[in-house]
């Protein structure tokens, strides 16, 4: 049996805000699946599991805040998934208090054998009458009460719950049908009911995504008007199934979130300065080759299909990265560590204020048109709270681009436990010499902040070649 933890999405985490959970008890999961949504200061995350098999025991209730390394889940073998199933009450963490919860009560023990009739049987032997009916599907005694209050025959209905337990939602489309009308609720988790409420969204117009198609808040922010939907507001408090060190989650305003990640960012960068032997190096690059090549590659391709400069510069760092793979890693326990891949850190300013770094896994293998359509997709998950914690973890060197600010040159501050960040500027046109003329031509202030730990300046000059070299032949990108 192994427990599915809080993880650690960055070094400035200490603990975080389970949100809702993608998975139930007796749900399969395969290594790398998403499994449960989680908020930090500066972010909301879908966490993958590290494990594969099925969910037995789910711990902590939504809108829980835990610290990092909380047991939030059992994962045990595969083959205990009918059991689980056949068992749907176990392992559930209490139901939530109020309308919003979407799980039903657990059923009561299934009955035992039918034998003869006999007098000295007692009553309270018996299984209910409906549960033994023919053909029945099980149902929680509260499943029952309302469909006996709204004059729902249970043996007309095909359950959608585990193990195709009817459910309150089935209970309530039936009486809806019968009184012609819609259906007074939708099937969707608590932190979508709260974010429909806020975005106006209409949940009988939402087509969920989750488990037996519960609408997720991913599914309403999708459904909500305009460009982009706010990030999800902070959950309400909930009272945690795990007692201590679990806490509830107070829900925090917008500005409170953003103090809160300023706070995390400071927390973190201070430590940096601090313990980090920083040294610095700056080069300007000859920017004419790539920008000629960039215009024929776009003049060329559908508009869908077109690259920003942006994309030429991180293809230009993944590929030096790789190699003087000294600066591609990670510096825990007093030694250097190489990364596997190189799994470029991409710095994203969020609009709400404050900035996370997502990682573009294998940066250096992408051709430069899956690198582009990876970096839009990256930018807008990190601004809509869906990244993955495996990409706000797993970034080996980082990249700062604050060339579209009109900024030309950017010294950062390494992001630990990694050893290097590189900064790029604005491309600027400036007088150049080549072959002895004097011409203008376009240009960019490349940076490298490194620790001196693990590398030294010799290291750090070779890299900025590295790059240099790859802007100036972009057919090598």
């Amino acid at each position: 049996m192994a427990e599915f933890t809080m993880p650690s999405l960055g070094a400035d985490m200490d603990e975080g805000t389970l949100l809702e959970w993608l998975v139930g008890p007796g749900d399969p999961v395969r290594r790398g699946d998403p499994v449960a949504v989680v908020e930090t200061a500066k972010s909301t995350i879908e966490v993958e599991c590290f494990e594969t098999g099925t969910v037995t025991k789910l711990l902590v209730e939504p809108g829980a805040t835990v610290p990092v390394g909380t047991p939030l889940a059992l994962i045990g073998p595969a083959e205990e998934r009918q059991a689980a199933r056949r068992a749907p009450g176990k392992g559930k963490p209490s139901r939530p208090a109020g309308p919003d919860a979407i799980s039903e009560p657990p059923a009561p023990p299934s009955p035992p054998p039918p034998s003869p009739p006999s007098e000295s049987v007692p009553a309270t032997a018996q299984a209910p009458a409906a549960a033994a009916l023919p053909g029945h599907m099980e149902a929680g005694p509260l499943v029952r009460h309302l469909a006996e209050r709204s004059g729902v025959d249970l043996e007309t209905l095909h359950g959608t719950g585990s193990g195709g337990r009817v459910t309150r939602t089935d209970v309530e489309h039936a009486a809806a049908a019968r009184a012609g009308t819609r259906p007074a609720r939708s099937r969707a988790t608590p932190l979508a009911r709260r974010l429909a409420a806020e975005l106006g969204v209409d949940l009988a117009t939402v087509k969920g995504t989750g488990r037996q198609s519960a609408v997720r808040a991913s599914d309403v922010r999708r459904a909500a008007p305009g460009p982009s939907a706010p990030a999800p507001p902070a959950p309400a408090a909930a009272t945690p199934v795990r007692p201590s060190p679990v806490r509830p989650a107070a829900a925090q305003p917008a500005e409170d979130r953003a103090a809160a990640m300023r706070q995390a960012i400071s927390g973190l960068m201070s430590r940096a300065n601090r313990d980090i032997p920083h040294y610095y190096l700056s080069t300007t690059m000859d920017m004419a080759a790539a920008t000629e090549w960039l215009r024929e590659h776009n003049r060329r391709s559908p508009v869908g299909e077109r690259i920003l400069p942006a994309a030429l510069l991180l293809k230009a760092a993944a590929l030096a990265a790789r190699e003087v793979p000294e600066l591609n890693g990670f510096w825990i326990d007093d030694h250097f560590t190489g990364g596997e891949g190189v799994h470029l850190g991409v710095a994203v300013s969020l609009r709400g204020g404050g900035l996370v770094a997502p990682a573009l896994h294998d940066a250096d293998t992408l051709p430069l048109p899956h690198l582009m359509a990876g970096l839009k997709d990256l930018v807008v998950r990190a601004r809509t709270g869906r990244l993955r914690g495996s990409e706000v973890s797993d970034a080996t060197i980082t990249v700062t681009n604050l060339g579209d600010q009109g900024v030309e040159a950017v010294f950062g501050v390494i992001y630990p436990p990694q050893v290097a960040l590189v900064g790029f500027g604005k491309v600027v046109h400036r007088p150049w010499a080549v072959d002895g003329l004097l011409g203008v031509r376009p240009v960019v202030t490349a940076t490298l902040s490194a620790d001196h730990r693990a590398t030294d300046g010799a290291v750090g000059a070779r890299y900025l070649k590295a790059v240099s070299r790859l802007l100036q032949n972009p057919e090598e990108l």
